[in-house]
């Protein structure tokens, strides 16, 4: 294990001497975090570091801007029809170009939107109620949605726009089969109408990008940074010294044990801000018999009362003061405080009682334990793997031994998705600030439209009805009762172990203009380069 940590590190230094002279050439910004984004493919992955930097790439109908508020990007105007409520308008941009120079129109939106709604994509439940899209013109579109949906619009800031005819030429109308391990030419490249151009991709190597000298919005935003050069640096003490060193400009991880340092260094500072994501434990409580416990013929996590066992067993204020330095906020629900639906008493800290723990492992018949592999990530997260590390010594206390497994996120989540872990850490954003997004995702059954990361392999066919209501229920008080009776589900049949809201620290050199985005996906067009 020592020899393989040493390579990383070697391997991870090798990659920074070969990065650049970041801010002494004013206009290249060199960026960094642990991992790198999966794929290229704008619908394959739901995934916070591949949609970051699709962002700088490619473009949505509407895009939230540094400070989580919802903007025109390739549209311009937006909102329900006049004529029929279960139809949604939108005048696109006219006058916008693809990356190789071909015209942006409403046939390009159709096919995007229809690709993003197939069995492959990752984008999917976002589109759950539509029943059709169509073009209204060159450029004007329509979404038509089974009854009304008064919030459609936050739902599509990271459904990325494709150029049809590109895919086409290309082989690539068919989204990325991640989980399969497919390898695409859209995975590989890519032809967007953001404000940067890819010229080069070397994955969980390199990936540089220069300024769109054509993009629309060139006169609008500062676009004072001309090229980016993105590195993943998964080893923390590498990814710190390169920012010490100067060989990178801007990394959005900051080790929790690091702020000091950078904080205090000359030349560099450091910006915080909550952010829009929760950090928590998803078991498989569905199954009649786990994968990769020790029990013959049940499934532990079946029973309540191992999962309330769990819950309890986890001590929130520990991994807060010892894993985290305190940047981190104990959670009790899977979601962030910016949404729609969160309140208080549903995200009381739950209590931290070793003995009720205990108490109810007896009653559920484990009284003398069992073994569990647990699934990590180790590049995603802030301090993904250490928490997972606490984790187990914390389950050990009531005799569930647990077997660590951390992995790239690139291994990692496919076995969500195919259901491959029967016990994992994952961590979820908000990106439309309501609680039907976590609802569609994470509680509904998995099916063809619905639950793709529903790893717990939790069904409630009456439970799925009211989250497929949610969509077209224009009473907005029914609406968030709604919302409040889920959720009143999703806490009494513990269906997650909530750990903490995560807490976002960038770490930049002072030349380096920005705030901190609660989405954590920096919007480099907003940034501005001191001298």
């Amino acid at each position: 294990m020592r020899l393989k940590t040493l390579t990383r590190i070697a391997l991870a230094s090798t990659i920074v001497l070969s990065m650049g002279i970041g801010m002494a050439n004013a206009q290249t910004l060199n960026w960094a975090r642990a991992g790198d984004s999966i794929t290229l493919d704008p619908h394959a992955q739901n995934e916070g570091p591949t949609t970051a930097l699709q962002h700088q790439i490619s473009e949505a109908l509407i895009v939230r801007d540094m400070t989580g508020k919802a903007v025109p990007a390739l549209a311009t105007e937006w909102g329900p029809s006049e004529s029929d409520p279960n139809v949604w308008s939108f005048k696109l941009r006219e006058g916008v170009k693809f990356h190789d120079g071909a015209e942006f129109d409403s046939e390009d939106v159709v096919f995007s939107f229809n690709r993003a709604m197939s069995e492959e994509s990752n984008f999917k439940e976002l589109l759950a109620s539509v029943k059709e899209v169509r073009a209204n013109g060159k450029y004007g579109f329509e979404i038509v949605t089974d009854g009304p949906n008064p919030l459609m619009a936050s739902n599509l800031t990271n459904l990325f726009i494709m150029d049809k005819d590109w895919a086409e030429a290309n082989g690539a109308t068919k989204v990325q089969d991640v989980e399969g391990g497919e390898d695409t030419f859209a995975s590989r490249n890519a032809n967007g109408t953001g404000p940067y151009i890819l010229v080069s991709r070397e994955p969980d190597a390199k990936t540089v990008l220069r300024i769109n000298e054509n993009y629309w919005g060139i006169d609008e935003f500062p676009m004072e940074i001309k090229e980016i050069v993105y590195t993943p640096i998964q080893n923390q003490a590498t990814r710190v010294a390169a920012l010490l060193s100067g060989d990178v400009d801007f990394i959005q991880d900051v080790p929790v044990q690091d702020l000091a340092r950078v904080g205090e260094t000359d030349g560099l500072k450091v910006i915080t801000a909550p952010q829009n994501r929760v950090i928590f434990f998803g078991m498989n409580q569905g199954d009649a018999d786990l994968e990769t416990d020790n029990v013959d013929g049940k499934n532990p996590f079946a029973d309540l009362r191992v999962r309330q066992a769990v819950n309890m067993a986890i001590n929130r204020e520990a991994i807060k003061k010892i894993v985290m330095r305190d940047q981190s906020v104990p959670a009790g629900m899977i979601s962030p405080p910016f949404v729609n639906g969160w309140t208080a008493e549903l995200d009381a800290v739950p209590e931290n009682n070793v003995e009720k723990a205990q108490g109810l492992m007896n009653d559920a018949g484990y009284g003398d334990g069992f073994s569990i592999r647990l699934n990590c990530p180790n590049d995603r997260y802030i301090n993904d793997e250490a928490i997972c590390q606490a984790a187990v010594g914390m389950l050990a206390k009531i005799g569930i031994n647990v077997q660590l497994e951390a992995l790239p996120k690139a291994q990692h989540f496919p076995l969500i998705g195919g259901l491959k872990t029967d016990f994992y850490m994952l961590g979820w954003g908000v990106p439309t600030y309501d609680s039907e997004y976590i609802f569609n995702f994470l509680v509904h059954t998995k099916g063809e439209k619905y639950g793709s990361w529903n790893g717990v392999r939790f069904s409630d066919p009456e439970l799925d009805m009211k989250i497929q209501g949610l969509a077209s229920e224009t009473d907005l008080d029914k609406r968030n009762q709604t919302i409040a009776d889920i959720w009143a589900v999703v806490q009494k049949e513990q269906l997650y172990i909530p750990i903490h809201h995560q807490v976002l620290n960038w770490g930049m050199s002072d030349k380096v203009d920005t705030i901190v985005s609660p989405e954590d996906t920096p919007m480099f067009k907003y940034f501005k380069l001191g001298s």
